[in-house]
């Protein structure tokens, strides 16, 4: 006798329906899930506009200071290799389009110290802000809900999320995208 014999084609029905429910369920969540945990609101958006920051210096500084501008906010920390290897690409975006509306701000989620004596070695040609440890929660707010390095978010010149990116961003992608948000006003 095969070893589920005894169910009857009715529990057999019932077993089957509630499999393909509980795939259908599986397969919802895992799409409408992150969009729906992800997707940030406009407060916090502006909840990042405000946070306190700090400058190299120590002086306070909150990024909405270039608000009207294209902003790329660059989450980043001097021990993360892959932040340490986008920094380049972030310093010719710069060059290319500071002067179009755009800022870049390197928002470094570390130790004061490292940040200083990591600049000497490797020049940074845009802002970089120091924030604390209450970073990863707004980061995860923005939709960065594995609180990775490094997390680039764009906010467009009306204070609205136009990208965001965990991980290593494509130069071309990104600077595509703010070629199209500068002209788009």
């Amino acid at each position: 006798m095969p070893k589920f014999a005894h169910f009857s084609m009715a529990n057999r029905r019932e077993a089957l329906v509630l499999v393909g429910v509980g795939a259908a369920a599986a397969a919802s969540g895992w799409y409408f899930g992150p969009k729906l945990r992800s997707d940030p609101s406009a407060a916090d958006v502006g909840a990042l506009l405000g946070v306190p920051l700090r400058d190299i210096e120590g002086r306070p500084v909150t990024l909405s200071k270039w608000s009207g501008r294209v902003l790329v906010c660059n989450f980043w920390a001097t021990w993360c290799a892959p932040c340490r290897e986008e920094i380049p690409a972030l310093n010719r975006i710069h060059a290319k389009m500071s002067g179009s509306g755009v800022e870049i701000v390197g928002i470094a989620v570390d130790q004061a110290g490292n940040v200083v004596d990591f600049l000497k070695t490797l020049p940074v040609a845009y802002s970089v802000v120091l924030g604390d440890s209450g970073l990863i929660e707004l980061m995860r707010r923005l939709g960065n809900s594995a609180g990775g390095l490094p997390f680039t978010v764009v906010v467009d010149r009306h204070g609205l999320l136009a990208e965001r990116t965990l991980g290593i961003i494509s130069e071309a992608a990104l600077e595509r995208r703010l070629s199209a948000l500068i002209v788009s006003i």
